[in-house]
């Protein structure tokens, strides 16, 4: 086994099994996961792009979760369907960093989307006669592309602090994915300074958007108190229940995983945790913000009239 990162040239991705009647089950299910993934989320997309009841802030920001879920799902699903029926499970070095890199970005862009996202559900209850001009286009673009910058630019600090740690503890990677518990459990000089880029990362990245939704949702909670009738309270309430559901099952998992101390990492429990937020979450948005939603609804039978 290679010694460190100047002689790793590719890792090992162990998976999920090295049964081979298991890994065709695997297979199977995870192009089925996928393909739900693509086909729900390009369909929603196309949605909100050809019906013009759905030409709204909310909407706007849900199809860009829809577009970063799409590419957020095929940094890794590709590469577990290939190990699942190959025998070759290497991952170059470069590739690992690649893959590492758009894995980090996405999912600190989609804790950012997130996070703006309440705060046009905010803005939506809060002024709902000026919700137009509060969440105009020019802001909800600035909020996507801050998101994707933020990202992505946080995402290049962890990828160059990652790797060029030493990988003295050989190349296999316990995981389905170029992930930092598994690789910090190869590198042999892990110094407190990688730890606390680390911590600083995911308090700016995660933490802190985390506060922000929570921020807004008790001015949320404020204002659906101010509405009188309980029909209303609950019709707004109702538009705010989708985001709710996504920010739990997302945050919830990524602070599971990355909010504990090294210590406490259990690679196998973590996997089921990883493959949650990275592969099935994204099949699961489609269905959370459209399943509850008439305009929605109509807006797919009006396109299944016309195909």
């Amino acid at each position: 086994m290679e010694k460190n990162n100047h002689t790793v040239t590719e890792f090992i991705l162990v998976g999920f099994t090295t049964d081979p009647k298991m890994q065709l089950v695997l297979f199977v299910v995870f192009l089925g996961v996928y393909s739900m993934t693509l086909v729900g989320n390009t369909t929603l997309i196309a949605l909100i792009c050809n019906d013009s009841r759905l030409h709204t802030p909310m909407y706007f920001l849900i199809g860009n979760l829809s577009f970063l879920d799409v590419w957020y799902s095929s940094v890794y699903t590709p590469k577990i369907l290939v190990t699942c029926i190959s025998e070759d499970k290497s991952i170059s070095f470069t590739g690992c960093a690649v893959q590492f890199f758009f894995s980090v970005g996405l999912a600190y862009s989609e804790c950012y989307l997130l996070a703006a996202m309440a705060y046009d559900r905010y803005a939506a209850i809060s002024s709902p006669l000026l919700y137009a001009q509060v969440m105009s286009r020019r802001l909800c673009i600035c909020l996507v592309i801050y998101s994707y910058t933020g990202g992505f630019v946080n995402a290049i600090i962890l990828t160059s602090n990652t790797f060029t740690l030493n990988f003295c503890g050989g190349n296999i990677i316990d995981d389905f994915f170029c992930d930092v518990p598994p690789l910090v459990n190869l590198a042999c000089d892990v110094k407190e300074t990688y730890q606390d880029v680390l911590y600083f990362l995911l308090a700016s990245n995660v933490i802190t958007p985390t506060v922000l939704i929570l921020a807004s949702y008790a001015f949320i909670i404020a204002a659906i108190l101010r509405i009188r009738s309980t029909q209303g309270r609950l019709k707004a309430f109702s538009t705010c229940s989708s985001h709710l559901i996504s920010v739990t099952l997302y945050y919830g998992s990524i602070l599971y995983i990355y909010s504990r101390p090294s210590s406490s990492y259990s690679l196998e429990r973590d996997k089921m945790v990883s493959t949650f937020y990275t592969v099935v979450f994204p099949m699961l948005n489609p269905m959370i913000y459209s399943l509850r939603n008439k305009d929605v609804k109509a807006a797919l039978k009006k396109l299944s009239r016309f195909t």
